[in-house]
């Protein structure tokens, strides 16, 4: 089981409107851009997050989206049920039909963890993970660097060093 793209283009893409819809609307060829997610792609989502009153469509020049709803009332899960996206463990798509007709033996085990996971998305809410995004690109802007990238200093070492490293090690170890 597994998240499609379908649902995690339009969770990012969610995000990226989110951390600029306050400028006003925001343009698909700019997500598109800024996500590299094909235009195309994008609108098939936003048409369908658009029908679902999670974003409106602004027309004309300086147009684009904007969110339909504060972004508090926006769950990850909303998001993933508007471009109509399944997050089913079991085999059957739910229906109980898995073993010849009938629920296999498993069946409960995978509908607790739907219904978990779709608990867990509805809890985190577009704020959240725009705040989160906020506040890494913040970081990155002080320290230079993409956090969880640290640069790290390396220096080569030369084969005299490595046999002094390596008889030092053996002689602690025995």
């Amino acid at each position: 089981m597994r998240l499609t793209t379908k649902g995690r283009f339009a969770v990012t893409a969610m995000i990226d409107l989110g951390m600029r819809h306050q400028r006003g609307p925001v343009t698909l060829a700019g997500i598109s851009e800024r996500q590299r997610i094909s235009l195309s792609y994008l609108e098939q989502l936003f048409g369908r997050l658009r029908r679902q009153g999670i974003v409106d469509s602004v027309r004309g020049p300086g147009g684009g989206y904007t969110l339909a709803q504060a972004m508090i009332d926006i769950s990850v899960a909303d998001i993933i049920r508007a471009v109509d996206e399944p997050i089913d463990a079991t085999q059957c798509g739910g229906l109980g039909n898995c073993h010849d007709d009938r629920e296999c033996m498993t069946h409960d085990l995978w509908m607790s963890l739907n219904s978990r996971i779709y608990d867990y998305l509805d809890s985190v809410n577009l704020d959240e993970l725009v705040r989160k995004q906020l506040e890494k690109q913040a970081e990155e802007a002080l320290t230079g660097h993409a956090s969880g990238h640290k640069h790290e200093t390396r220096r080569v070492v030369g084969s005299a060093e490595l046999k002094t490293g390596m008889a030092q090690k053996a002689a602690v170890t025995s």
